[in-house]
């Protein structure tokens, strides 16, 4: 590249050159040059500093919903089952809070590396806005449950407390949006912490409350019990919030229900993300009802363990998102570059590595802890070969899919999803599955391959970001707001 000279007579990098060419302001290209200090080792440390406490943090809150069904589990195998839907339904649904939560990945670290800290607050209370409209038909689903509950289950007795346990969850949704919206606006300032260390609490909370609640009210316990520990979650970072308001924007009705538009723009795409996921693995669960009872045990174990170790990548991808977003915020292409980078090309082969291993040597062991049966043991471990194998590609999937957060094209994130599983991913599954009749075996393979196809295609599109207009349009969004 030719390097120009500016106006003072100095070298001008190419990439600033550019980045001016846009029509950046002078003060932005200068810090550029001025921040042009990153390298490999620094990116690397900072995202596995915060991949850390982010991984067991990801990984309580997913424990919390099965704590219920271990204590569920004791009053009987038809209200396990039961329960185990009605968790289904939940999951399903409850994603698209977490979804709208994914457009403060992009906005809330984006507005603090640009120093506009006032604007990671007002994200924030926005987006608390927009969930609480979401709320409003998420609720109507889970209230009004028993049609749908009838077309998975045919049992008069299972529809009914499946509904009746779904209608009391209701009472999560004012702590869970809370606490989901809280993290990604402490995260956006670096602080990591704070959400373990409400989860250390609430956990073993949850425990207690469902073994009070269920011991005393049955069923109906485990929802009030998840009730109030999401509340006492989202009670506990709303006080973090408050002592933490370096970032905070004074409340204004006018303000929070304005200028949604840049929110949902990035959030609709980050549902569909997260969604056509997450459904893509249920579906293929709820049709291995068609296999013979070893077949669809094993398939339940392997999804299982599986929704856990996805749990590690998530959590180094939010971290490898955040680090990126902070840098676009400061309008640093050189940090940009490096952090992505760092993510694909360390991180990557270092959390694939050690999900391979993991799954591989600990097959037995894990799915022992789920069952004592030796031929769902023997066949659960088979399957988490072909799902270990998988983590050498769904790793830098995941980690992709963060970097374009960081970068604010949600939207294609989400297009790539819905092509590499509903039109090439599933329909392979099922017809290795049930075509070829390799049952879960040829689920876990077709799956496989999409989750390869689209990871593929996400490393392409990072690979040719145009990073001087993403920080662009960057400034742009946070200029209006």
């Amino acid at each position: 590249m030719v390097r120009q000279k500016d106006k003072n007579g100095s070298e001008q990098d190419p990439l600033v050159r550019a980045l001016g060419s846009y029509g950046a302001c002078p003060c932005d290209v200068d810090n550029i040059n001025a921040l042009n200090r990153s390298s490999y080792s620094i990116e690397f440390w900072q995202i596995l500093r915060n991949s850390v406490p982010l991984s067991l943090t990801l990984l309580m809150q997913t424990m919390i919903s099965s704590v219920s069904l271990l204590f569920v589990g004791r009053l009987g195998s038809l209200v396990l089952g039961a329960v185990t839907m009605a968790n289904v339904v939940f999951t399903a649904t409850s994603v698209v809070f977490l979804g709208l939560a994914t457009c403060l990945d992009t906005l809330c670290p984006q507005a603090y590396g640009a120093g506009h800290h006032s604007l990671v607050g007002l994200y924030f209370q926005r987006c608390v806005a927009i969930s609480a409209v979401a709320a409003l038909p998420v609720s109507s689903v889970w209230l009004f449950s028993r049609p749908l509950i009838g077309l998975l289950a045919k049992d008069a007795e299972v529809v009914h407390i499946a509904s009746r346990y779904l209608r009391c969850m209701v009472g999560c949704v004012p702590g869970y949006i809370v606490f989901e919206c809280g993290k990604k606006y402490l995260q956006a300032q670096g602080d990591f912490l704070s959400a373990q260390l409400i989860l250390l609490i609430s956990f073993p909370f949850s425990a207690l409350a469902n073994y009070i609640l269920v011991g005393s009210l049955g069923y109906m316990g485990a929802p009030l019990a998840s009730s109030l520990t999401y509340t006492l979650m989202g009670i506990l970072l709303a006080c973090v919030m408050l002592r933490k308001r370096t970032c905070w924007h004074v409340f204004s009705w006018k303000r929070t229900m304005q200028g949604w538009d840049p929110l949902i723009r990035l959030a609709g795409p980050g549902i569909i993300m997260i969604e056509a996921e997450f459904l893509a693995f249920e579906s293929l669960t709820l049709l291995a009802a068609r296999f013979d009872t070893t077949e669809l045990a094993s398939q339940a174990v392997a999804a299982s363990v599986q929704s856990i170790t996805f749990q590690i990548p998530f959590a180094v991808s939010i971290a490898a998102s955040n680090r990126i977003s902070t840098h676009v915020g400061r309008g640093n292409v050189h940090d940009c570059v490096m952090a992505t980078r760092t993510s694909l090309l360390c991180m990557g082969p270092l959390v694939s590595l050690l999900n391979l291993g993991g799954l591989l040597l600990g097959r037995f062991p894990v799915c022992s802890m789920f069952t004592k049966d030796p031929a769902v043991v023997k066949r659960a471990a088979h399957l988490l070969c072909v799902v270990a194998a998988n983590q050498l590609w769904d790793v830098y999937n995941v980690l992709a899919a963060g970097c374009l957060r960081a970068q604010g094209r949600q939207r294609l994130g989400g297009y790539l999803n819905l092509i590499a599983y509903y039109l090439f991913g599933i329909p392979l599954a099922l017809y290795l599955g049930f075509g070829r009749d390799w049952q879960a075996f040829g689920f876990w393979i077709g799956l496989g391959s999409g989750i390869f196809a689209l990871s593929a295609s996400e490393i392409f599109c990072v690979y040719k970001s145009d990073w001087p207009r993403i920080i662009l349009d960057s400034q742009k969004l946070h200029m209006h707001n």
